[in-house]
């Protein structure tokens, strides 16, 4: 999709998809991991352009597609669309300013600390004890992809919270962790 003309906007009904870039190396940057009730690409309705990342289906997916030409209708005929579509993109720039701050301030353990509270209030089941069990659907590799750093770092990371308690791992590779502990280690 990356580079292709931009045509049609994509609602999400069920499933996950990955949205990435590659640089021209085939290194993969993670962008976002979307879910329900999003939509993609955040740019570029009324304007001719192209699809600014790739898009990947990560799980089983429902998507509604709207073609760009007729979207700016949609959106005047659909006032309640047309705020759900605003609401979206003013959370899109607050976490992209959240994340760019992430990425600038932290080092990589604080990077990957909010990286895992992020995606485990993103993606994660509440356990109902203040921990939450984010399932073993994110490897090490795509961890490292959505901040700009290697496997090896991730994984060394991870074993390292792992021997001194930050998060533990069930049966199933789940992790579970509490995002109050990990913010007291980097504060």
């Amino acid at each position: 999709m990356q580079g292709e003309p931009l045509e049609n906007v994509y609602f999400i009904l069920d499933g996950k998809i990955k949205i990435y870039k590659t640089d021209i190396h085939g290194k993969e940057q993670i962008i976002a991991i979307l879910k329900k009730g999003d939509m993609f690409p955040h740019v570029g309705f009324f304007r001719k352009g192209e699809y600014p990342a790739f898009a990947e289906v990560i799980e089983k997916s429902t998507l509604v597609v709207v073609p760009i030409s007729g979207f700016e209708n949609v959106l005047i005929e659909n006032p309640k669309l047309c705020i759900k579509v605003f609401n979206i993109l003013g959370e899109k720039i607050v976490d992209l300013q959240k994340r760019l701050e992430e990425l600038i301030l932290n080092n990589t353990y604080e990077q990957i600390i909010k990286l895992l509270i992020r995606l485990a209030k993103e993606h994660g089941v509440d356990l109902g004890n203040g921990s939450l069990l984010l399932k073993a659907e994110f490897t090490n590799k795509d961890l490292a992809n959505m901040i700009g750093t290697t496997r090896e770092t991730v994984s060394r990371t991870l074993t390292k919270m792992k021997k001194v308690n930050l998060i533990e791992m069930d049966v199933n590779g789940n992790m579970i962790l509490t995002p109050e502990r990990l913010l007291e280690e980097i504060l």
